[in-house]
């Protein structure tokens, strides 16, 4: 469960074993008791989340689309 950044106690992250085949990019996102998923592309959007309000998805939202980059960088290079 390679971690890619740390945001104000929230927890970017992918899975090692993401699906067969394997899913587009995306970033999960744990803290603050819930978590979840969200889509690269075309945007950044909501996959699925269990436990966060949607202030807090509006915000991991954000931080996802400023660190897009760094996100498809650490998985392409994980799974290349």
């Amino acid at each position: 469960m390679p971690v890619i950044f740390r945001y104000k106690g929230f927890r970017f992250f992918f899975y090692s074993n993401e699906g067969s085949p394997r899913e587009p990019v995306h970033v999960h996102v744990r803290g603050a008791g819930g978590e979840a998923k969200f889509w690269l592309n075309p945007t950044v959007y909501l996959g699925d989340s269990n436990g966060f309000d949607a202030q807090t998805l509006r915000e991991l939202v954000e931080a996802i689309e400023q660190n897009a980059a760094l996100i498809e960088r650490a998985w392409n290079e994980y799974f290349s």
